[in-house]
C-alpha cells in the first residue's frame, strides 16, 4: 500500500483537527502504542532469554499497525504527507551513512 494513500484511509477513523486537544490525544497515543511493543519485547528478555523469535509476530505487526495509524495522523495533523516524511528520513539517514555518522547519538550529526 502506498504511505499516503494509508494515511488517507486512517484519517477516515480519525478525530477531527479541530477536536480539543488532539494533538496532545495524538501523541500520548503514539507514546502508548511504542510503549506496548517495548513492553512485550521486555517480556520477551525476561520470560525468553531475549529470544526474539518467540516474538508473537502477528501481535507484533497489530502494534506496529496502531503505531503507524498515530504517526499517520499526526503526520496530516501538521500538513505532512506520510510519503514526504518516510522520504525525508532515508535521505536523512542516506546522508548519515555516506558522511559516517550512521552511529552516535543527536538529531544533527
Amino acid at each position: 500500500m502506498d504511505l499516503n494513500a494509508y494515511q488517507q484511509a486512517a484519517l477516515r477513523t480519525a478525530a477531527t483537527k479541530d477536536k480539543p486537544n488532539e494533538v496532545f490525544h495524538l501523541l500520548l497515543g503514539l507514546v502508548g502504542e511504542t510503549g506496548e511493543i517495548a513492553e512485550k519485547a521486555k517480556k520477551i528478555v525476561r520470560d525468553h532469554d531475549g529470544d526474539f523469535d518467540q516474538w508473537d509476530l502477528d501481535d507484533l505487526a497489530k502494534e506496529l499497525g496502531d503505531t503507524l495509524w498515530y504517526v499517520a495522523v499526526l503526520a496530516d495533523h501538521f500538513g505532512l504527507p506520510l510519503a514526504d516524511v518516510a522520504e525525508r528520513n532515508i535521505k536523512k539517514l542516506a546522508d548519515r551513512q555516506a558522511r559516517g555518522a550512521i552511529g552516535g547519538s543527536g538529531d544533527d550529526r
